[in-house]
């Protein structure tokens, strides 16, 4: 009797082995170093090789690399030369404009003699003494109106009316009601100071953060504290804005003013010069002008840097 021996089929067959697998690296993690024979010695390959960073400021040449009071030159200096080269060349004559050498020496004649420091002199209280009681009453009128609903009800409206006409146009009243002395001059500066401090201090209040003023009322600040410590400090960049358009309509003012039955003063020079035809006095008077009212904005743009240090800006690329 045989047996019949089954076959293995019910055996497992054997697991081939498998190679290992080789671990991955993270994500953001570098290679492994790969070991380099070299004469026997296995050694590190090098790593990536590192460039210093230039900035981008100092990578630029050509003209930004030029000082800026250099750049800040070239415009009136290339207006000048072509002021000289027209006059040379008879293209403007001496009657409809007198040539640079002629202005120079006007300009000298007229401080040698006196005459341009006191006119200076004269027309510097007059914008002073305007733009005291101008910036005075405007910036009063803004902060009531700013502050106050009720102040805003009762001034805000006046004051735009009022703003709306021409200024200028004022002169034939301001003689007929002052008389033809300083005050009607002073007036004309002082009304038209009192309305740019008015619009550009009222709208830096009501420009400020409403947020800042809760965070203000979170910390215990009453309504007076939150005027001197949030309000004010965030009006003040309005103000300095509406203090360099001021002082430039107060010199505009001041030669408005001058021309009316003024006996000295810059403008009283101009007057004097138009009835003799001497443009180079005229120009020398409105260099004068110009000269005082860079001076007038430089004092404002470095009373800026004192008073808004906590506020950066963009200053340009």
């Amino acid at each position: 009797m045989t047996v019949d021996h089954a076959p293995p089929d019910a055996a497992a067959p054997p697991e081939r082995a498998t190679p290992p697998q080789r671990a991955t690296p993270a994500e953001g993690a570098s290679p492994p170093e790969r070991a380099i024979p070299h004469d026997g010695v296995a050694t590190r390959s090098p790593g990536p090789v590192l460039e210093p960073v230039v900035p981008v400021t100092t990578r630029r040449g050509g003209l930004r690399s030029v000082p800026r009071w250099v750049r800040r030159t070239v415009g009136p200096l290339t207006l000048l030369v072509l002021w000289q080269v027209l006059s040379a060349t008879g293209v403007l004559s001496p009657d409809t404009l007198a040539s640079p050498g002629t202005v120079a020496r006007a300009g000298a004649g007229l401080i040698g003699d006196g005459t341009l420091p006191s006119a200076m002199s004269i027309s510097l209280q007059r914008v002073a003494l305007g733009l005291l009681i101008g910036g005075a009453a405007g910036i009063a009128l803004a902060l009531l109106s700013g502050l106050s609903r009720l102040g805003e009800d009762l001034i805000d409206a006046t004051v735009q009316m009022l703003r709306t006409v021409p200024w200028v146009g004022l002169i034939p009243l301001f003689i007929i009601w002052l008389g033809i002395g300083e005050a009607p001059k002073v007036a004309l500066i002082a009304l038209g100071v009192a309305f740019h401090l008015y619009l550009n201090v009222y709208a830096g209040i009501r420009g400020v953060d409403a947020q800042l003023v809760e965070a203000g009322q979170a910390l215990g600040l009453g309504r007076w504290g939150l005027v001197r410590h949030v309000v004010l400090p965030g009006a003040l960049p309005g103000a300095m804005t509406g203090l360099r358009y001021s002082l430039a309509t107060a010199w505009l003012a001041l030669v408005f003013g001058e021309s009316v039955n003024a006996d000295d003063g810059i403008g009283f020079l101009m007057n004097q010069a138009r009835e003799f035809f001497r443009t180079d006095v005229i120009v020398v008077c409105l260099v004068v002008y110009a000269f005082l009212g860079l001076l007038a904005d430089v004092a404002v743009r470095t009373l800026e840097r004192l008073l808004l240090q906590w506020r950066p800006t963009f200053t340009g690329q």
